[in-house]
């Protein structure tokens, strides 16, 4: 199975590469998307005075919801909420697999992941895949950490716990939130984004 993990790892880091430059302006910030907590919301409601931290997730990736040899990402979202509701940066997950709306990642079942894993932040459903596409995100789970000037200052992976070659545990989203909150450049500023790829549809 680990080897399976890593492979896929392995395939998608290939295609992640390209994403939203750094500096570049967050994509489609008024846009209102349906949201498991409330009708409706836009990325603007839900930034705050020190930026955004936009993840794009979903309900049943591996790479998110874990398995019995890794253990998910999405154990970490509540607590990296937390981390930056206090230094007052805006937190969102955005669903943008269009490709399994009519199945498991539809607005119904979004919500019912959601009160399941007990999300204190919004979720959102990206219909399709409009804001993946702005921000030409690549994978469950993909970060986007825009700043207080709505530009883009860190990119990739939430960590490096998939790694099984790794000489040490990177934090990568917790440090880039601790470097705003101390005024400090936010180093490495880019990883490459490793899960399953984005259930686009076909135009």
């Amino acid at each position: 199975m680990k080897l399976f993990l890593l492979s896929i790892f392995i395939v998608f880091a290939q295609f992640a590469s390209s994403q939203i430059k750094l500096k570049s302006s967050a994509p489609l910030m008024d846009k209102v998307f349906p949201s498991t907590q409330e009708s409706s919301i836009s990325l603007t409601d839900i930034k705050k005075e020190n930026g955004l931290i936009v993840i794009f997730s979903c309900n049943t990736c591996p790479f998110v919801v874990g398995t019995e040899d890794f253990p998910g990402w999405e154990n970490q979202y509540n607590p990296l909420f937390n981390m930056a509701l206090k230094a007052n940066i805006g937190f969102v997950l955005v669903n943008s697999n269009e490709g399994k709306r009519a199945g498991v990642d539809s607005f119904e079942e979004m919500k019912s992941h959601a009160k399941k894993m007990s999300y204190q932040m919004p979720y959102l459903m990206d219909e399709n895949s409009e804001l993946a596409n702005a921000m030409e995100a690549k994978t469950t789970p993909h970060v986007f950490f825009f700043d207080k000037n709505n530009k883009l200052i860190y990119a990739g992976s939430i960590d490096n716990i998939w790694d099984n070659k790794r000489k040490k545990d990177e934090q990568y989203l917790s440090k880039a939130i601790q470097s705003v909150l101390n005024g400090k450049k936010v180093k490495p500023n880019y990883t490459a984004p490793k899960g399953c790829s984005i259930k686009r549809v076909s135009k």
